[in-house]
């Protein structure tokens, strides 16, 4: 079967259906699943890509990618990053609201990033607006437009234009919110009174992780549990790396706040022990810690106290990674892995008794009701997007920077070896990726998200039509 050609049904002898693994024939109409068949052995009228034994699950909904474009397309953009995305099997990502210039904090600049956007995304693509001081007349503006909600900085963002907010900006940004079912995401770290100067060696991981010190997150993460009790606006935590918040995470829902947290691969893959000197490219906001807090995200993870895994993909030019100096405190902070998160997951979460339909949950489903996509992506069923992916989880693979679809390929996973290879991807009904290869012609699309308040009645628009 030809990249690109339209697939109408897919058989396997394991595929995940309601959590459970089994024989089955997924029939594709229009771009939807249309059936799903247990008679793998029955006759079906059309062609049928037959894939044997490798495991069919719904397409990774990656809800945290930086894809900077417009403005900053030497560091990555919206061809390199969906490409990259496709080849591991991500059908959809949602594009953060920075660092891209203009960064997506209005509604001309939304506008500006939609038409950069078109005709370069192998998958399909989904936006984030950003809060920033006094853009909060913006905000509405932007959720009628389809942004699927929108982040904040507690902290300085790392780029001047996207500024990090103060307690008034945050008060007046919820107001805008309420009653409109979006939601606001938290980069969660906040400055604290330093004791000690910094005077280690640049060079030492340890010097910059002592610079970004856990009370960080916990205080960042005790403005956001007030905020979201107060107003129960719906609010979210990008990227813990900390464990040490999650009792007030859990207090918090308890008390009845609508909060949700991620984590991301890195924490969950590496960690402070490991990082050699020098060793810029695993730097990143907020920090990976040591390997016992990352034995507790991963017990957060099994008991449901953390949400769903995410990249963060953050990529950028290697001189900004300062890898000839080696020093830390100057680098870049972000890390490349938009196209490896399910290997990368699966290595670790396959050894700690995480089955496939965890990996569902955690990577496709939970990210997709995030961003209110939930009723068209992260589920195989009929009336979903038939958005696949074809992986064996038992294979291993080594990735080398032949093998790398991001624009630059500096990545800490360099020679590393996963287990989890994908095999193909199939984006509403159509293949997009095969064994290596990708479909030459963009066949992504914008997912514009209607308000959450007025779904229903969205919903029952398109049944008249």
């Amino acid at each position: 079967m030809e990249l690109g050609a339209t697939v109408a049904a897919v058989r396997s002898t394991r595929v995940l259906v309601d959590n459970e693994v089994r024989p089955a024939v997924i029939i594709i109409k229009d771009g939807k699943i249309h059936q799903i068949l247990s008679d793998v052995s029955g006759d079906v009228t059309c062609e049928v890509l037959d894939v044997g034994d490798s495991v069919v699950m719904p397409g990774i909904v990656d809800c945290h990618v930086h894809v900077n474009e417009p403005g900053r397309t030497s560091w990555e953009g919206f061809w390199t990053a969906t490409r990259a995305a496709a080849a591991g099997g991500v059908t959809t990502i949602v594009d953060m609201p920075l660092n891209s210039i203009p960064p997506t904090t209005t509604l001309g600049n939304l506008s500006e990033k939609l038409r950069e956007a078109t005709g370069k995304c192998f998958v399909d693509t989904a936006f984030w607006g950003g809060v920033i001081p006094g853009n909060q007349r913006e905000l509405r503006p932007m959720i009628q437009a389809g942004v699927a909600g929108f982040k904040c900085f507690l902290i300085h963002s790392g780029v001047d234009e996207f500024p990090h907010v103060t307690d008034s900006d945050l008060h007046a940004a919820m107001k805008q919110l309420q009653g409109t079912g979006s939601v606001l995401l938290f980069h969660a770290e906040m400055d604290v009174q330093q004791t000690a100067e910094d005077t280690g060696d640049p060079c030492q991981y340890s010097t910059f992780l002592q610079s970004r010190p856990d009370v960080m997150e916990i205080e960042a993460i005790r403005t956001v549990t007030d905020l979201c009790l107060q107003y129960h606006v719906r609010c979210h935590i990008v990227h813990l790396s900390s464990a040490k918040p999650l009792k007030l995470i859990q207090e918090a829902r308890q008390a009845g706040a609508p909060l949700t947290v991620e984590t991301t691969h890195h924490y969950l893959s590496l960690c402070a022990e490991d990082i050699p000197a020098g060793a810029t490219q695993f730097k990143c906001c907020p920090p990976i810690r040591g390997s016992i807090n990352r034995e507790q995200l991963w017990s957060a993870l099994k008991s449901g106290q953390i949400d769903m895994v995410v990249s963060d993909h953050s990529p950028c030019t290697p001189d900004l990674k300062k890898l000839d100096s080696g020093d830390f405190t100057q680098a870049w902070g972000g890390i490349s892995s938009l196209q490896f998160g399910l290997p990368l997951f699966w290595s670790s979460a396959s050894k700690k008794g995480f089955q496939l339909h965890d990996v569902v949950r955690l990577l496709s489903r939970k990210t997709s009701q995030l961003c209110s996509l939930d009723n068209q992506k992260g589920i195989l069923a009929p009336g979903y997007d038939a958005d696949l992916v074809i992986w064996d989880p038992e294979r291993e693979f080594e990735i080398n920077e032949a093998s790398i679809h991001h624009k630059n390929k500096l990545t800490p996973y360099l020679g590393v070896t996963l287990r989890g290879l994908v095999r193909a991807t199939i984006l509403r009904g159509r293949l997009v990726y095969r064994d290596g290869s990708l479909c030459s012609e963009p066949l992504g699309k914008h997912l514009l998200i209607p308000q959450r308040k007025n779904q229903e009645a969205v919903k029952n628009k398109n049944m008249l039509k």
